[in-house]
């Protein structure tokens, strides 16, 4: 222990990476289907090597901290702006409820119990579920001119009261979505799923675990051209027209591959290559003639391509009306295998709504799919580079925002650094999304930004607590358990029925997507996807999921402005 304590001391930056490296091992440690997850791992992992006495520049978390939020603002942007509509607008309402009640449950819980600015903010982080409160508050605690000691044991009792409400801030949203509210409305998740699945495609059938969705499904093979084939003296272009969801990708003419355009004709004794989906491709038998093995040494070059889509003509349209409306020239050879929201998979049915924003995963001949991109938006490339130029003056903006004081009923309240650069966050991504040419920062990029920075902040802010962390949660843990509880359920019970009989979201698993976005609850959303067996619950959480962002994240320098308690006092 006298070595660690030495080494770390001589170097505090071991403390800070071994704090990271243990306690998201800790985080993956399951028991049954709970985890304990990276950040709440490094927190307590922090707090033990803090017992050390290990010295931190201030500066370092502020910085950190400052890195996660804009990237958190600059990945929720797109979806923030473009849910502000009124086909979302229930949807928004039950978010903006879940926070609201939220807030109002912290305040209460503070004022009837006598809690300190940090404690209150650490029972909303905790008990919400919203690490980046931590930062926020602290933040805000830094600004109030107060003594140094009474800053610093503020700012632990955030992060104790994070780490006493957390592990049940994390486990009640699975047991309100994937038990509570199912039994007590009777309903049947799988089944429920089931149903919006075949509604939102039309009507095809959700297939059970263990088996595959067809319609999802691309394959390439090869047929050989006889005279009795249907293909034989026709255009690559009359064919693809006739197959509609396949395409020619390439035909053997002598062994050789020729070159292929839409006037291109097939002739008897050819070799074709088709791609397309396989209940199109069952029946290519009769079209084509015999399928064959492709021809030795010849290979068919496709591309994967990831396209985010900024079309303003695409926005709210569904996938099976665009797919119906495009005529066979431009879509011919193309075929959309998925699409993302907010880093999560959506169910690929005819009725799903597509947003500015999302990233579409396209397979096709690069020739095709160039065609696609110049109507659809701009393709995500791996070498893509982050443009320094507006992340810099996203930061600066943030910083600027930030320091900004107004006014609530009296109370000065600031967002703080934190706050001002989610806000620029937020923006500089919506501009991303409509005008690509500008404030580039890759997916891989902003991911690291995100999760390396809240990974570092939540370390510091443990081995920041130290010894002050164990002598609060003694005074103060059980208290702090039973409200953390409180402020865990009571908002989910209060926005599920608000949002049940009032906003009229009566579709099962809406409603329950809803509870778990509205909370920015991920851990929820897994397990209800493992309930739901398909994606339909991603939908209306994105929505949710990106407004709560936000409004929990603001709520820290709130609950700060409004308790007037301090530590001590």
């Amino acid at each position: 222990m006298e070595l660690l304590h030495r080494l770390f001391n001589a170097e505090p930056l071991l403390a800070l990476f071994a704090t990271i490296a243990l306690g998201y091992f800790a985080g993956k440690i399951r028991v049954g289907s709970f985890v304990l997850g990276g950040v709440a791992g490094t927190l307590l992992v922090g707090v033990v090597i803090g017992q050390l006495g290990i010295p931190l520049n201030s500066g370092i978390k502020a910085i950190f901290f400052a890195l996660f939020i804009y990237a958190v603002g600059f990945q929720g942007g797109p979806q923030f702006f473009h849910a502000l509509n009124k086909r979302s607008l229930n949807q928004l309402a039950s978010s903006f409820v879940m926070c609201a009640t939220g807030l109002l449950c912290v305040l209460l819980a503070a004022w009837a119990f006598g809690l300190d600015r940090g404690l209150a903010a650490g029972l909303a982080a905790g008990g919400l579920t919203q690490s980046a409160i931590i930062g926020t508050a602290g933040d805000a605690i830094a600004r109030l001119g107060l003594a140094p000691e009474i800053v610093k044991t503020m700012q632990t009792n955030v992060a104790v009261g994070y780490a006493v409400c957390y592990i049940f801030g994390s486990l009640g949203p699975i047991i309100m979505v994937t038990w509570f509210f199912p039994t007590v409305m009777k309903w049947d998740i799988r089944q429920e799923a089931i149903k919006l699945a075949q509604r939102m495609s039309g009507g095809h059938a959700e297939l059970e675990p263990g088996q595959f969705n067809s319609l999802q499904t691309i394959v390439t093979r090869v047929y050989d051209i006889t005279a009795q084939s249907k293909a034989a003296g026709q255009t690559v272009l009359a064919i693809d027209k006739q197959l509609s969801d396949a395409a020619v990708e390439a035909i053997f003419r002598k062994g050789n591959a020729i070159d292929l355009s839409d006037t291109t004709c097939v002739e008897v004794g050819d070799s074709v290559a088709v791609t397309g989906k396989i209940e199109v491709m069952e029946t290519a038998s009769d079209f084509f003639g015999k399928e064959v093995p492709a021809p030795p040494g010849l290979s068919l070059v496709q591309e994967s391509r990831e396209i985010i889509m900024t079309n303003r003509a695409l926005n709210g349209r569904e996938v099976g009306d665009i797919h119906d409306h495009v005529d066979v020239e431009t879509r011919h050879g193309v075929f959309l295998k998925s699409v993302t929201r907010m880093g999560l998979d959506l169910p690929l049915l005819n009725k799903l709504q597509l947003k500015r924003g999302d990233a579409l995963h396209f397979v096709g001949r690069p020739v095709d799919l160039d065609r696609i991109e110049s109507k659809t938006g701009y393709k995500i490339s791996a070498a893509a580079s982050t443009d320094f130029v507006f992340f810099g003056i996203g930061m600066l903006l943030g910083m600027l925002i930030g320091m900004i004081e107004f006014r609530l009923w009296g109370v000065p309240i600031s967002i703080g650094s934190g706050g001002g650069c989610l806000l620029s966050g937020l923006f500089f991504g919506w501009l991303r999304s409509i005008h690509p040419k500008f404030s580039a920062l890759p997916p891989g990029a902003s991911n690291f930004l995100r999760d390396f920075g809240l990974a570092a902040f939540v370390g510091i802010v443990g081995i920041g607590a130290g010894p002050q962390a164990l002598t609060a949660i003694k005074e103060h843990g059980l208290t702090l358990l039973f409200l953390g509880a409180a402020v865990t359920l009571i908002p989910q019970l209060v926005t599920f029925y608000f949002s049940y009989y009032v906003l009229r979201i009566q579709n099962p698993i809406e409603a329950l997507a809803c509870v778990a976005g509205g909370r920015s609850a991920n851990p929820a959303l897994a397990a209800l996807l493992e309930k739901t067996g398909n994606a339909t619950p991603v939908v209306a959480f994105t929505v949710t999921y990106a407004v709560a962002n936000v409004f929990l994240t603001l709520w820290g320098p709130v609950i700060v402005g409004i308790i007037t308690k301090n530590s001590g006092s």
